[in-house]
């Protein structure tokens, strides 16, 4: 149990360390102290925090700086998020108010716009529908060189395409028969129940009556059904991992590169569980390369069209009262952004 003054040191110490880098000595923490107290009795706060783990010394200097028990003792019982600048709302919603294509276009930007705004590594990842996404229309589109690309449309606006060869025997009257075919019997199924059917083989006997060997449509239709029923992310900042290393040897980054553009990891590692937002210092973090790193993360909601993702990934000594306000506000405006669409969509 910490003392009111003991919490004081305690957050004077993340604070000045995390904007400065450098070890808090005595002297010069009782000067930024909001009361009056000696030295030697700082000394005593800093010992009783250093003993009960919060704090540790280093080997250069006398200073302290908070360890990670430290950092989520002040993110959980004395971090207040720092209300987000004027200017930084305003940056938000410029780049959040563009023209649009598509989801996907937005969620990017918003990587790229958290990245910017925190100097550090943002990841943003796409709504995840509570009703499944459904087909809203499937295209096979002849590009010569018996080259076929297949385009795939669901009815939340997302487009997947691959381009796949045909065989000789194959003419454009049997593409065309086929395409209706599949849209005639499974627009408006969900993906994952197309999905489904496709692996038991039950859609084979339907397209055989119009192509004899119909393995490359259907591989290639099982492809795109599978990315399009992924969760998708995007990654801004990536280089900034750069910016906070001390390591001269940057070859340990590369397999932090390798994590972030694997899905099922990035999905592990910011899954806040439902939490509005959530942070996760050192080795909370479900991943050993990230031992040095936190991750603090927000989940954005825009209603009947699921709930998604936005993260900073930087270094444990973040100024954490900063990031968790931009990422609150950013989520807040990023969810507006979303349903603004989908609403004007639906219409």
């Amino acid at each position: 149990m910490l003392s009111e003054r003991q919490k004081t040191v305690l957050e004077v110490i993340v604070s000045d360390y995390t904007k400065s880098g450098v070890p808090v000595g005595s002297k010069a923490l009782s000067n930024q102290l909001p009361i009056h107290v000696s030295s030697a009795t700082v000394r005593n706060d800093m010992a009783y925090l250093e003993k009960v783990g919060l704090i540790s010394k280093t080997h250069s200097s006398s200073g302290r700086i908070p360890s990670i028990e430290g950092y989520r003792y002040y993110v959980d019982n004395l971090l207040n998020p720092n209300p987000i600048d004027n200017s930084d709302i305003r940056i938000i919603k410029t780049a959040l108010g563009g023209n649009f294509g598509k989801i996907d276009e937005i969620v990017e930007q918003s990587a790229n716009i958290l990245s910017n705004l925190t100097n550090y590594t943002a990841l943003a990842l796409k709504p995840e529908q509570q009703v499944s996404r459904r087909l809203r229309s499937f295209h096979l589109v002849p590009l010569g060189n018996r080259q076929v690309m297949a385009i795939l449309i669901t009815d939340s606006q997302d487009v997947i395409n691959q381009i796949f060869h045909i065989s000789d025997d194959i003419n454009g009257e049997q593409l065309d028969a086929v395409v209706r075919l599949i849209n005639d019997k499974m627009v408006g199924k969900s993906l994952s129940d197309i999905l489904k059917s496709l692996l038991k083989g039950d859609f084979t006997k339907e397209i055989v009556k119009y192509i004899n060997n119909p393995k490359g449509i259907l591989a290639t239709l099982n492809n795109i059904l599978t990315e399009a029923s992924k969760n998708q992310f995007y990654i801004g900042g990536e280089l900034n991992l750069l910016s906070f290393t001390d390591n001269n040897d940057i070859s340990y980054l590369k397999p932090i590169y390798s994590l972030l553009n694997d899905t099922d990891d990035i999905s592990q590692f910011i899954n806040n569980s439902g939490k509005s937002i959530s942070v996760k210092i050192g080795p909370e973090i479900s991943n050993s390369l990230l031992k040095d790193y936190s991750v603090i993360t927000g989940t954005y909601d825009v209603g009947e069209y699921g709930k998604g993702v936005v993260a900073v990934l930087g270094p444990t000594r973040m100024p954490y009262s900063r990031i968790i306000g931009i990422v609150e506000s950013f989520r807040d405006e990023l969810s507006k952004k979303l349903l603004n669409y989908y609403n004007k969509y639906d219409q």
